[in-house]
């Protein structure tokens, strides 16, 4: 069971790395290990295992962020409609997406930052995913709203983006904090 130990914290050079594909049909190892991400994400929303176990709650996460630099991630998250979509995918990939924009009223977090970052993250309102999942049929899956806000969060971190790295003028204010 992955617990908040195995969770890779901001500063591991893993989280800035592109991730590599997925070999496909997924070995019996890259399954397990999406299955777990998978059965982390959705234990951390359960008050009592959370507690138990000290999970953050989380609604995504992705492979970087236990160390592996593959092309994968598991979300478990509603949407607006009560809408569930729990899922791992291999080598997800944006294939559109709108103009237009939308973004989290209250910011984003992240499991792998241990401190809160205000902040807009500029995402974009719909997008259409291709990827892989767990049984190994490739899936196209049309979101919006708080779905694909996720699904972008952890698309990025399979490019070695971080939520912040989005926030206007975020990079400037750490910098001249730094200094």
């Amino acid at each position: 069971m992955l617990t908040m130990k195995d969770i890779v914290r901001e500063g591991d050079p893993v989280l800035r790395k592109v991730a590599e594909e997925v070999s496909l049909p997924a070995s019996d190892s890259d399954k397990k290990t999406l299955q777990d991400m998978l059965d982390f994400v959705i234990n951390s929303q359960d008050p009592e295992i959370a507690e138990k176990y000290q999970l953050r709650p989380g609604v995504g996460v992705a492979a970087p962020q236990i160390g592996i630099s593959k092309r994968m991630f598991a979300i478990h998250v509603e949407d607006e409609n009560g809408q569930l979509y729990s899922m791992g995918l291999f080598n997800p990939k944006v294939v559109s997406h709108s103009i237009e924009e939308t973004h989290l009223d209250g910011g984003e977090g992240c499991l792998s930052v241990d401190r809160d970052i205000p902040g807009l993250v500029p995402r974009y309102s719909r997008i259409t995913v291709k990827g892989t999942n767990l049984e190994g049929e490739e899936v196209t899956l049309r979101l919006k709203g708080l779905v694909s806000i996720v699904f972008q969060h952890e698309l990025d971190h399979l490019n070695g983006i971080m939520f912040y790295d989005r926030i206007e003028g975020f990079t400037d204010k750490l910098k001249k904090e730094l200094n």
